[in-house]
């Protein structure tokens, strides 16, 4: 059954776990276990420089894990993998294909844009069916340190203007995580943070804490449904 924007919109709140690039399947779904136990609320499988087979093999091993946990598992990228998959969902950033297109195909899953630090990228996402924009990098990333910076302002100004639930992406730790989230951002992508963590799980639950709290009045308030 497809599920409306409404419905997928409602699920995107949290910590958004961002896979690490590793050969090894059984090594990542360990990872993502661990991440999921401290409190993860979305996936998203990532992997640049995998062949496709190897991706193939990986993303299935992952959306079996994700579903047997209930968290959505979300492909970076490739909109042909997402579909032979049925997953969850598909996040596209520069370059990646037309939203509507991705939309068409896949027209009851969660489809997220990034849209670096361009509101005007966010608002045009929105209008061709993107269920979340991400925004960043926020903080210095070490996964991509020549990636442009985006003011905390703009998460907020996002949200208000595109009317869907943001992403914080780039440079976020447990020390800075409520920095985003106070400034507007509804999930927080993280790769090194989390999964270069000693202990994925108390990472996790840390990264996690400020979503732990409404204090925050964007947190009561929910984006409207386009």
């Amino acid at each position: 059954m497809t599920t409306s924007a409404s419905e997928r919109r409602l699920r995107l709140r949290g910590l958004y776990a961002v896979t690490p690039e590793t050969g090894d399947p059984a090594v990542l779904l360990e990872l993502v276990d661990r991440a999921i136990a401290g409190g993860a609320r979305l996936v998203q499988y990532r992997a640049k420089r995998l062949a496709a087979r190897e991706r193939r093999l990986q993303a299935e091993a992952l959306l079996a894990l994700c579903r047997e946990r209930g968290v959505p598992l979300i492909v970076n990228d490739d909109l042909a993998l997402a579909v032979a998959l049925g997953a969850d969902g598909i996040h596209l950033g520069r370059g990646d294909g037309d939203p509507r297109e991705a939309r068409a195909r896949l027209p009851g899953a969660i489809l997220g844009v990034s849209c670096y630090g361009d509101v005007s990228l966010a608002v045009a996402a929105a209008e061709s069916g993107a269920d979340y924009v991400g925004i960043g990098s926020v903080f210095a990333s070490a996964t991509k340190p020549q990636a442009v910076r985006s003011d905390l302002a703009t998460l907020g100004e996002a949200r208000r203007r595109a009317r869907v639930p943001v992403a914080a992406i780039g440079g976020i730790t447990p020390a800075n995580a409520a920095q985003a989230v106070a400034a507007g951002a509804d999930m927080l992508a993280v790769i090194s943070s989390l999964f270069d963590a000693p202990d994925v799980s108390a990472a996790a639950r840390a990264l996690s804490r400020p979503f732990e709290t409404e204090a925050d009045s964007h947190v009561r308030t929910q984006p409207a449904a386009l």
